[in-house]
C-alpha cells in the first residue's frame, strides 16, 4: 500500500497554487529596475549647479494665466513655506527630471502633497478617503508622487514646529504605508486589488485602534469626527446657501470680487461664456463626455455662472461655478468648470496622449480614484477672440472635506501620513503595474530610507526657494495682491 503524502493527510494545509508565469515576470521586472536605478539613489536631493531659476519658472507659468489674478496667486503662495510648496509643483517637477528614476511607470498625480487628499462622497453615497486633485496627472515614474508626498509632510512638520524625530516619523509613516499597501496589492487577487478603497468607517476604526495602542490621542479622534461631520454637511445645498442669491425671482451667483465675479460683470465675451444659448450648447457637448446613455444632467437647466478663484497653485487658471436647477429653484446643482492646461510634467516627460487637457485630467482621475463624481467630464471653449481653452467639469462640493494641516498633532500627522501613503499606493496599483512597483520596492528599508533622506533635503530646498520668492516680491520682480499678502 502506497504511503500517504503528508500534504494529502487529513487536516494538512493545501499546497499553494502556483502563481501564473506572467505575474512572476511582472514582479521580476521591478527587481530588474533596481539595477538601472538603485533604490539608494532615490535620495538625498543634491542641488545641481545648473539648476533652473525657480523665479523664472514661476514667471513663465504666469504667462498663460489671467493677468489680474496672478498677484493673488503670489500672495497665497507667500503665506508660508508650505503654501509655497503647494503652488510650486512645476519647480519640483523640473528638479525631479534631473534625478535618476526607476523607469517603472504609473499614472501619477503630479502634485501628490498632503492637502490633495481628502473625503468625498461616492455615487453610492458612501464617504471615502482618496486623492482629490489631478490637474497635473500624467503617466510617469511612480516614485515622483511618493517624493512629493513625503516632502509635503517634512515641509508641513517644520511649519508646525514638530521635532526632527516627529517629522521623521511622519515621513516614514507615509513611505512605509505606501510600500506595505503596494505589497498587499501585489499579493492580492486581481479584483481585491482593484476594488480596494478606504471609507470613513474604516478610517474611524483605524484611528480609534491607534488611540487604544497609544499611537494617537483624543484630539486626533475628535478632529477626524469633526472632519467627517463637516464633509457630510458640505453638499450642494450648503454651497447654494453660501454662493447664490434670489433677485427679482431669479437665481443669481453672489459676487465677491476679485474672488467671485458673476459672468455679467466681466467684459463682454469673456472666455466665450456671455450668451445663454451658447452656454446651453456647451453643456450639451459636455454631457456627451459623461458616462451612460441617460444622465441626470439632462434634467437640469442653466441659470447663471461666476468666475471663482480656487486653490493656491491653480490661482490664475480660469475656474467657473455654473448654477443649474432641476425640478424648481429648490432643486439646484452647482458645477465647477476648471481650466485644464498642459501638465507641468509634460515639459519633462513628453506631451499627453490626449489632445484635450481636460480629457487628460478626467481620464487620469478615473484611473486613480476608487470612485469618481458622476458629473466628471470635459469641455472645450473658444472665446470670441478665437482663443481655445480646455476645461474639466465636476460637482462643486459633494460631501467634501479634509484634515487641516495647520492643526495636526504629531501623532495625528503620522497616522494621516500613513493613510495618505496607502491611498497613493492604491491609486498607483490601479493605474500602473502593482507587481512591478512592488518588485522594485522590495520588503526592506532601502527605499524607505532613501525617500526619508530626499524629503528632508528637498524641504531645505523649498525653504531656499521660498526665501528667493519672498525676495522677488519685496523687490517688485513679482507682483502680489496687497489685500491678501501676509506680513513678512
Amino acid at each position: 500500500m502506497a504511503k500517504t503524502r503528508s500534504s494529502d493527510a487529513p487536516g494538512a494545509p493545501a499546497a499553494p497554487h502556483p502563481v501564473a508565469p506572467d505575474f512572476v515576470l511582472r514582479r521580476s521586472r521591478g527587481r530588474d529596475a533596481r539595477i538601472r536605478a538603485p533604490r539608494s539613489g532615490q535620495g538625498p536631493w543634491i542641488t545641481p549647479t545648473d539648476r533652473a531659476d525657480p523665479i523664472g519658472l514661476l514667471e513663465g507659468q504666469a504667462a498663460s494665466r489671467v493677468e489680474e489674478l496672478v498677484p493673488v496667486r503670489h500672495s497665497r503662495m507667500a503665506a508660508s513655506p508650505f503654501a509655497f510648496f503647494r503652488g510650486s509643483a512645476l519647480l519640483m517637477a523640473a528638479d525631479l527630471s534631473t534625478t535618476p528614476h526607476s523607469g517603472v511607470i504609473a499614472q501619477i498625480c503630479g502634485d501628490a502633497h498632503l492637502s490633495n487628499f481628502g473625503l468625498f462622497g461616492t455615487p453610492e453615497r458612501q464617504l471615502i478617503f482618496d486623492m482629490n486633485d489631478f490637474d497635473e496627472t500624467l503617466p510617469g515614474p511612480f516614485e515622483w508622487d511618493i517624493k512629493r508626498l513625503a516632502t509635503s509632510f517634512a515641509v508641513a512638520g517644520r511649519q508646525r514646529r514638530f521635532t526632527a524625530a516627529q517629522i521623521h516619523d511622519c515621513v516614514e509613516a507615509a513611505v512605509r504605508g505606501y510600500r506595505i499597501a503596494m505589497s498587499r496589492a501585489a499579493d492580492a487577487s486581481v479584483l481585491d486589488a482593484w476594488y480596494d478603497r478606504f471609507d470613513a468607517d474604516r478610517a474611524q476604526r483605524r484611528i480609534r485602534s491607534a488611540r487604544r495602542k497609544g499611537r494617537s490621542d483624543d484630539e486626533t479622534v475628535d478632529r477626524l469626527d469633526a472632519a467627517l461631520a463637516r464633509a457630510r454637511k458640505r453638499d450642494h445645498a450648503k454651497s447654494f446657501s453660501k454662493l447664490v442669491d434670489r433677485e427679482d425671482g431669479q437665481l443669481r451667483m453672489r459676487g465677491n470680487p476679485p474672488l467671485i465675479v458673476p459672468v455679467d460683470e466681466l467684459a463682454a465675451g469673456y472666455d466665450g461664456f456671455d450668451d445663454v444659448s451658447a452656454m446651453r450648447e456647451l453643456l450639451e457637448e459636455y454631457r456627451r463626455t459623461l458616462p451612460g446613455g441617460r444622465h441626470p444632467l439632462s434634467e437640469y437647466r442653466y441659470r447663471h455662472m461666476a468666475r471663482k478663484v480656487v486653490g493656491v497653485g491653480s490661482v490664475g487658471t480660469r475656474a467657473w461655478v455654473i448654477l443649474l436647477s432641476g425640478r424648481d429653484d429648490d432643486d439646484p446643482l452647482l458645477l465647477q468648470a476648471k481650466e485644464a492646461q498642459p501638465s507641468v510634467l509634460e515639459q519633462f516627460l513628453g506631451p499627453s496622449e490626449f489632445d484635450h487637457a481636460g480629457e487628460r485630467v478626467v481620464r487620469g482621475q478615473r484611473l486613480m480614484q476608487a470612485a469618481s463624481d458622476i458629473f466628471l467630464g470635459w469641455q472645450r471653449v473658444t472665446s470670441l477672440d478665437g482663443v481655445t481653452r480646455d476645461f474639466y467639469i465636476r460637482q462643486l462640493q459633494d460631501w467634501k472635506g479634509g484634515i487641516d494641516p495647520e492643526a495636526m498633532t504629531p501623532g495625528g500627522a503620522a497616522l494621516y501620513a500613513r493613510v495618505c501613503g496607502e491611498t497613493l499606493a492604491r491609486a498607483h496599483a490601479r493605474s500602473g503595474d502593482r507587481l512591478e512597483i512592488a518588485g522594485y520596492l522590495g520588503r526592506g528599508r532601502g527605499f524607505v530610507g532613501a525617500i526619508i533622506a530626499f524629503a528632508d533635503t528637498y524641504a531645505d530646498q523649498n525653504e531656499r526657494d521660498f526665501a528667493s520668492f519672498r525676495a522677488a516680491l519685496d523687490s517688485g520682480r513679482l507682483a502680489a495682491a496687497d489685500l491678501e499678502r501676509p506680513a513678512p
